[in-house]
């Protein structure tokens, strides 16, 4: 029995493109258009950087208006998307166009918010960073969910978004065992 090499190589590179184009237009139509629309639609957003979907969790780039709500604007992406989100874990990374003021002034109050969050303690934060606030010109909110502990911090036309995990994540295997 003759094996021909050119039906065998063209019906594999027929079939790759069509498996695997069919992957990248499933993704595209199916799961990141819906999920661009739903955080280009969500109030407070100003454009969507980047969007990544894997088997678990979806990471989500996006640039926020001076002064939005984090955790609104989380609430609304894990809801509204939830059809194509479904069971994953949802990440935001927010490109902020904070200042060198915003970044030292966030950097100081770091110390406290890490022992709060450490201790969970978590009614500290606002004080505290109300507190470090008023000797500056800063404006500073804390919102909290289940999940996270949300700080925006605004200077007029700036401002930086922070999310902190309440619940940290999980070492899988000890380096000692």
């Amino acid at each position: 029995m003759k094996l021909r090499l050119l039906p065998i190589s063209l019906s594999v590179v027929i079939s790759a493109t069509v498996l695997f184009g069919g992957y990248f237009v499933y993704q595209s139509v199916a799961m990141e258009n819906p999920l661009a629309s739903v955080v280009t639609s969500t109030p407070g957003v100003v454009e969507l950087v980047d969007t990544k979907i894997t088997s678990t969790e979806t990471t989500i780039e996006l640039k926020l208006k001076p002064g939005a709500s984090l955790r609104e604007i989380y609430d609304r992406i894990q809801k509204d998307g939830s059809s194509v989100i479904g069971q994953k874990k949802l990440k935001l990374k927010v490109d902020s166009d904070s200042s060198e003021q915003l970044d030292a002034w966030w950097s100081s109050a770091l110390f406290d918010v890490a022992q709060a969050m450490e201790t969970k303690k978590y009614s500290q934060i606002p004080t505290t960073l109300q507190a470090r606030a008023a000797n500056s010109n800063l404006k500073v909110s804390t919102e909290m969910d289940d999940k996270f502990v949300y700080v925006t911090m605004s200077d007029g036309a700036q401002s930086k978004y922070v999310m902190l995990p309440r619940t940290p994540d999980k070492i899988g295997v000890w380096p000692n065992e």
